[in-house]
Order: C-alpha cells, then structure tokens, then sequence
C-alpha cells in the first residue's frame, strides 16, 4: 500500500473521529458536563496521533529481515502503547477530565472505521438489492 493511499485513509477517519468529538464536546459542554466532553477530545486527539503513528511505522515492518520486522513491531507497539497511558494517566490525575470519556475517545477513531465498515456494506447491499 503507498504511502499516499495510508495517508488517504487517515485522513478521513482521523478527521470524522475529530469531528465528532468536537460535536460531542459542544453537547457535552452545553449540558455542563465539560469534563466529561475534555475527556472524548483528549482521547480522540491521542487515538488519532496512534492511528498515524501506526500508518507511518507500517513501511518499516517490512524489514528485509525477521529480527528487524519484529524489533520494528514491538518498539513501535511499545511506543503506542506508551503514547495512549498518557492520556488515561492524566485522566486520573487531573479532576479537569473524565476517564471515562477519555477511554472511549482512545477508541473513537476504531469506533469510526467500524461504522464506516458497517454502513458501507449495508449501502452496498442496497445498491446491488436495487439493481435486480
């Protein structure tokens, strides 16, 4: 897959998932709920810097040889893995976020690429349903 395909992709999941976290943000704030909504941005803006790291570390896990690819893979899992505490860490920390919310906005970005898995085949069932 090239790169500008990858960055494709991101693109338009990183940019939905960031949609409606601000959407959900301005809810949440409008129904006084403001950490709760600080909590859906903060793990939605994480998930999207894992998304993208996962896309840009994804060449390198092509190594020509087998101990490469799976240093890349481990150090770059490990490095995710890290990346995502910090926001659960500073959800548990700080009053100002909501762990809950900040635990699903670290999957809003999976939430997104589901839905669109689901709908798109639901539309591709209608499309082709129509045609007979």
């Amino acid at each position: 897959m090239a790169t500008a395909q990858i960055r494709k992709i991101q693109k338009k999941y990183c940019s939905r998932a960031l949609m409606l976290a601000i959407i959900a943000f301005f809810g949440l704030y409008l129904a006084g709920q403001v950490a709760m909504g600080k909590g859906l941005l903060l793990g939605t803006l994480f998930s999207v810097v894992n998304f993208v790291l996962m896309g840009e570390t994804l060449p390198s896990r092509l190594a020509p040889t087998k101990r490469r690819r799976i240093t890349a893979a481990l150090g770059s899992m490990g490095m995710r893995f890290a990346l995502m505490a910090v926001p659960i860490v500073l959800a548990i920390r700080l009053d100002t976020y909501n762990l809950a919310t900040v635990m699903i906005g670290l999957f809003s970005v999976q939430g997104v690429l589901l839905a669109d898995g689901v709908l798109g085949r639901r539309a591709w069932r209608e499309q082709f349903s129509e045609s007979e």
